[in-house]
């Protein structure tokens, strides 16, 4: 049981990971970051497919190995084990690629000096379109595209 509760632990950590733009990793904290202004182009909808780390299989193969050897007597043990760790397996590496897939969106933004990128991010809390002036905010070789702050002039 102590095994079954490890690995499912396992797996809901390895679902934890994320690009969404509202999301900053604790490495990223406290980071001098640059910040590029430019205008989208276009927003279109995409998928960020799962991870497939190997967590999930060796939980999965973990789980299947000892449920099945705890089948039958000693010959029948060793191989429900074997086959259910590698079923295990397979259903440990499917579900982490299943938990660990994102809705996301390809940004595509023109720079002022008229070079074009393209950002793919989750989807976060902004709804950005096409002529939206944005902010690229690069930091450890990451970039997040967020709304551009209101410009405030200085007082004189």
């Amino acid at each position: 049981m102590k095994k079954l509760i490890l690995a499912l632990s396992v797996l809901a950590l390895a679902a934890c990971s994320t690009t969404s733009p509202d999301v900053i990793s604790r490495n990223e904290a406290q980071r001098l970051s640059t910040v590029t202004d430019a205008t989208v182009l276009s927003v279109r909808s995409v998928t960020v497919d799962g991870t497939q780390s190997g967590v999930g299989s060796a939980a999965g193969a973990v789980i299947g190995g000892v449920a099945g050897s705890s089948r039958g007597n000693s010959r029948e043990s060793i191989a429900l084990g074997v086959l259910g760790a590698v079923v295990g397996g397979v259903i440990g590496n499917t579900v982490e690629r299943a938990t660990t897939k994102e809705d996301a969106l390809e940004i595509l933004v023109q720079l002022k000096s008229g070079e074009r990128r393209s950002v793919v991010q989750a989807k976060g809390d902004e709804n950005l379109q096409a002529g939206d002036a944005v902010i690229l905010v690069s930091t450890g070789g990451k970039v997040r595209v967020t709304k551009a702050p209101a410009i405030q002039q200085p007082r004189s």
